[in-house]
């Protein structure tokens, strides 16, 4: 299951790839995080973080590991925990005096979870479009 959503920014390609290759931002603009804590690494490839969201009025926690970095144009995550695997990838590219961020979440569900997935597709979208939302508010305090 994917989801995907374009945000623009008048701030720039650097602000902005500084700001969310600190995962720990998304308490400032995913509804769903409840907290980001940074467990290992110094920000940099293979450094991990503990998310907790809330999804469906139910707390889970992920252990998200950064898997690329490429300043100022591409940071992607994996995340996991016993019943989902998600890739979280933003690709970011200058649109004008401003930024273009594409956020692309790919979600695996195992087990059992997967036979509920195509149930979730509407309570995912509710969340991107939060996420959407929250990220250009997020954004738009930078520019």
């Amino acid at each position: 299951m994917q989801l995907r959503r374009t945000v623009l920014t008048q701030a720039s390609p650097d602000r902005v790839f500084a700001y969310l290759s600190d995962f720990t931002t998304t308490t400032e603009w995913d509804p769903g995080t409840v907290s980001t804590v940074r467990i290992q690494g110094d920000g940099g490839v293979g450094t991990t973080y503990r998310n907790v969201s809330k999804f469906l009025g139910r707390e889970s926690e992920l252990t998200y590991t950064v898997e690329e970095l490429t300043t100022p144009r591409k940071i992607a995550l994996r995340g996991e925990n016993k019943t989902v695997t998600a890739h979280d990838t933003m690709e970011l590219k200058a649109a004008g005096a401003g930024t273009e961020v594409t956020y692309t979440a790919d979600f695996t569900f195992k087990g059992v979870a997967r036979f509920v997935a195509p149930l979730l597709a509407p309570a995912l979208k509710k969340l991107g479009d939060d996420a959407e939302e929250g990220l250009a508010d997020a954004l738009g305090k930078l520019a």
